[in-house]
Parts: structure tokens; sequence; C-alpha cells
């Protein structure tokens, strides 16, 4: 069994999450700059079995696709065209940003690294994740 890559997707940056082999256990693997991601995904899949990426879909409140939907859709193309053996799944990601930043409050990060851009993204990535394998 392979592992599930989550993508919280940006313009500037994407935060990554992974499971375990067993696909059991959501857990925050990075993020990385968006002009490098397709590079890092093809080295990340060079070393692990990437049995499915998820990739986060913005939505707004009336569930239409957000304005950031035309950022991604790009890539996703590009995202296939690379790894034509993988599958592409989207998860609904509308409040994971709010709920990133209440996890970093509910762990008791002070003020200055809640502002760590980077880090949200990377536990956004890991609450798509999560919710995902919470639905299967």
């Amino acid at each position: 069994m392979g592992r599930i890559l989550a993508l919280d997707f940006g313009q500037k940056r994407t935060g990554i999450a992974i499971t375990d082999e067993l696909q059991i256990i959501a857990s925050g693997l990075t993020t990385v700059d968006t002009k490098e991601l397709l590079f890092f995904l093809k080295d990340y899949t060079s070393n692990e079995k990437v049995e499915l990426f998820l990739v986060g879909e913005p939505k707004q409140m009336d569930y239409t696709a957000s304005e950031s939907e035309a950022i991604i859709k790009p890539f996703l193309e590009k995202l296939e065209n690379t790894f034509p053996n993988i599958p592409v799944e989207r998860v609904d990601e509308r409040f994971t940003s709010k709920m990133a930043f209440q996890t970093m409050i509910d762990s008791g990060l002070k003020k200055g690294q809640r502002k760590n851009k980077a880090l949200v993204d990377e536990i956004s990535a890991t609450i798509i994740l999560q919710s995902y394998l919470y639905s299967k």
C-alpha cells in the first residue's frame, strides 16, 4: 500500500502532508515554494510510493469554486501529466486555514510562532488529509 500525499496549494507556497504506509495517520511533511513543487514531488515519489495525490479544492460558502481555483487548474494539469500513474482527488478545503490557526493556538504556540504562514499551510494540508481519511 502506498502513501497518500495531500497538498494545500497556494500561489507562493504549498503545504504538504502525508500518510503512513497503512494510510491511518496524517502527518505534516513540509511546506515548499510552489515554484519548486513539481521538483519536490518528483524527488519524493522517487523515494516513497505514493498511491494518491489529494489537492485542496477552495470553495465559496455556496459551494461554487473560489477565485483561486483558476490558479490551481494549470497546476493540476501539470501534476497529472507528470505523474500519469498516480490519481488526483480533490477535497473541500473551506475553513482549513482557520482550523490550522486554531490548532496552533490550542497547541500553545506563541503569537510570533503563529505568524509562520508556512506552518499554517502545512497544518492545513494535514487537516485536508485527515478529513479525507475520516471520510473513507
